[in-house]
This record gives structure tokens, sequence and C-alpha cells, in this order.
């Protein structure tokens, strides 16, 4: 086995070597004094939009082009990290919050952007914080936050004369209901595994074990990652189970959209960036927060995701830390606004209109309510794959909650 991974790791560093050399971009040898920089990403959905972002920064540095070179999503941490580790990195790329991006730049490959005009003055401590560092240096600009909520089909909720849930045993049996109408209440299958954890289950999660405060409990330990509260969180999955299409344990991420969109499904619990997906749907659609138990408030995952930083290598520290800093400014962020993919939210302190009816249905969920990252972002990452696993062992019936909880804590 060892040898296989030594072997498949020399493969992807051959590959990524086979890449051409990123860092430091280009130089026009005409004389123009045109620089090509790259930004690499794991969002290949957003060309278009990047692109177009790209050409209005153009208008204000007619001398820059930067290139988009986004990677397969699955691959880009490990892509990435073999282009740095082979000075093949991009001149500008995505940068995860928390602490993958605190990897990359305790090994020196992320910049230190403390100092990019704009940006400790302009963003609030809270959004700056997935992408600060223990000492307060920051490693990249703040650029999109995601949300998560229920989509749900508002033609078959008016047929029904159906209500949005207020909690969650209203959810539960809004869910019967519909099985008894003959309806698949959610779309939500397991086949890829994340999407079950970071839509669904870390979506709902504050809601049973409370919001930022009680998360830096279960951080420190001060919490029992097995405590009532958690296990009440996975038994919240194990009543949904039977509510999931049949055959969920087969069914894709993508699968779940179609489910959703042609309507054989009534909700959907996910993340804001598939809003775009149903732009063309043929029935009206909207998002609800998924509620909490009756006695606890909701609170709304919303989860930084997006930041943008330049690797230490460039050959042009000026040119990047001149994009960095107009996503800073007023003007930087509200050009990014109009061209973030739908339900991608500007994360900068200035009031920023979106022009998106489903994008504001989105946001207004915040209004009221707590905020908070995906649960184990934070501190917590290396718990990521075993509670992935447990989640999808409660809906299949294989773990009780009580289990998967203990599991969990055993894990930490």
């Amino acid at each position: 086995m060892k040898r296989t991974l030594k072997v498949f790791g020399l493969m992807l560093l051959a590959a990524c070597l086979s890449f051409p050399a990123f860092a430091g971009g280009g130089g026009d040898s005409s004389g123009s004094g045109k620089v090509v920089l790259t930004m690499g990403s794991w969002r290949t959905d957003d060309v278009a939009q990047v692109n177009r972002l790209l050409a209005e920064y153009k208008k204000v540095a007619p001398n820059v082009e930067i290139q988009f070179r986004p990677t397969n999503p699955p691959d880009y941490n490990a892509t990435l990290r073999l282009q740095l580790d082979s000075g093949t990195g991009p001149d500008l790329m995505y940068a995860r919050s928390y602490a993958p991006g605190q990897e990359l730049f305790n090994a020196g490959y992320f910049a230190d952007c403390t100092n990019i005009p704009g940006l400790m003055q302009n963003f609030t401590p809270s959004n700056l914080a997935p992408w600060q560092m223990p000492d307060g240096k920051m490693f990249a600009v703040p650029f999109a936050a995601v949300s998560h909520a229920v989509y749900y089909n508002k033609d078959i909720f008016r047929k029904e004369n159906l209500s949005i849930p207020q909690s969650w045993e209203d959810f539960l049996a809004l869910c019967q209901t519909l099985t008894s109408k003959g309806y698949t209440p959610l779309a939500n299958g397991v086949a890829d595994e994340w999407d079950i954890l970071e839509c669904f289950f870390l979506g709902m999660l504050p809601n049973f074990v409370g919001g930022a405060s009680e998360r830096v409990k279960y951080e420190t330990g001060e919490k029992k990652l097995n405590d009532a509260n958690f296990v009440a969180a996975f038994k919240g999955m194990a009543d949904v189970a039977k509510y999931l299409p049949r055959g969920f344990q087969s069914v894709t991420y993508n699968d779940s959209q179609v489910l959703f969109n042609s309507q054989q499904a009534v909700m959907f619990m996910d993340g804001s960036w598939t809003a775009g997906v149903y732009e063309g749907a043929p029935f009206e659609w909207g998002v609800f927060a998924m509620p909490a138990p009756r006695g606890r408030n909701t609170i709304i995952c919303f989860h930084p995701d997006m930041a943008i930083t330049m690797n230490t290598k460039t050959k042009y520290p000026e040119e990047c830390k001149a994009f960095l800093a107009w996503l800073c400014t007023r003007e930087g962020a509200t050009t990014a606004s109009q061209n973030l993919p739908l339900g991608y939210f500007p994360m900068i302190n200035f009031p920023i209109q979106l022009t998106d009816a489903h994008a504001n249905e989105f946001l207004a969920l915040n209004n009221g309510k707590e905020t908070d990252a995906r649960f184990v972002w934070p501190k917590l990452l290396d718990l990521y794959a075993p509670m992935n696993q447990e989640v999808i062992k409660v809906l299949k019936g294989e773990a009780t909650p009580k289990q998967a909880a203990d599991a969990i804590e055993a894990a930490r």
C-alpha cells in the first residue's frame, strides 16, 4: 500500500511538473509593459463570471491581464500544493479558510496580505477571522461566503396548502405529510458523501448544539462531542432517513439537483451555490432556514468560503497586490458582487445590493438570526472524514445516534 501511494504521488508530481510554469505569469517581450498573471481556483463552473470580473479589472489596469485557470474542485488542494511545491503555482489563487489556508501560509506559499490597503479597515473582524493567523496576520482577502438552507417547491406547497415549518418538529411533520400525499419530501442522497455532511448535517447542526460561542466549547473539549445535544443532532439525521429518495444510498449530488429540478422531490437541503441551477426551473421555488427544535434559536450556517491571495514566488508582486487592494475597495467589491455566481455573497463591510431575487431571499434568512461557519472548519477539520462516515452510517441504519456521537468523540 505504501509503495502504491508513493508511486501515485510521483505520478501526480510528474503531472504537475508538466503544467505550464505559472508562478510569475509572463511579461510582454515587445516592451509594452504588459503583464500576464494566472489565477488558480476550484470553481470550474465560474469561468464566464470570473472572466467578466477580470475584464472589468483590465479597465482599471490596462497593462495587466489575469488568466483564470481553475482546477477540478476535489483535486484543487492536492494539485495546488504540488504546483506550489514544484514552483509552478499561479500568481493569484483562491484560498481555503481556516486550517487548509493556514497550512499553505506556514509553508511559505501564501503571501502576508495584512498590509493590503483597505483589508483591515473594510472587513469586519468575523469576516477576517477565517483567513487570519493566530498572531493576526492575514493570508488572503475575503471574497465570498455561501449559505445553507432548504430549497422548496412553492407550487407544491400552495397546491397542498403547506406552510414553512417553524421548528424541527414541524419540519418532520411536513415531511410526513408530503409522504402521505405521495411525494418524495427530500432530494438528498449519500453517494458522493461530502454533500450529506456539508450541506445537510453541518447546515442543521448549530440548531442542535448552538452557535459560535458553543462551538468553541466543543473545540476546547469543555463540551463533549457525544453529549445529549450532539446525539440529538444525529437522531435528527436518523429521523429524516425515511424521507430521502428511494435508493438514496446511490443518489449522487447531481442526481439530487435533478430530482428537485424535475419536481420528483419537493425539498432539497443544500447550499446557496446551486441556486443558479434552478434559474430556468418550470416551477416557482424558494428557500427557508432549516428550523431548530422547539425551545432553541434557529442559527444559519453562513460559511466563509472563498478568499484570494498571492503567491510569495510571483515575479509580479506589485501587480498582484494592486488587484487584491482593488477587491478591498467599494468599486472592486461591487464589481465582484455583480460577477459572483448566483448564491455567493460579498463579505466586505459596504452595503451592496444584489440584483437576483433568490440571492436576496437567501440573505434575508440571516436577518435577526445568529450565523456561524461549518462546525468542523475552524478547529476540528480532522473530524471531517469520521463525521461524514458516521452521518452516512446513521442514515443507512448501520449505527445508532449514540454510537455515531461516541465514535466522533473517540476520534477527537
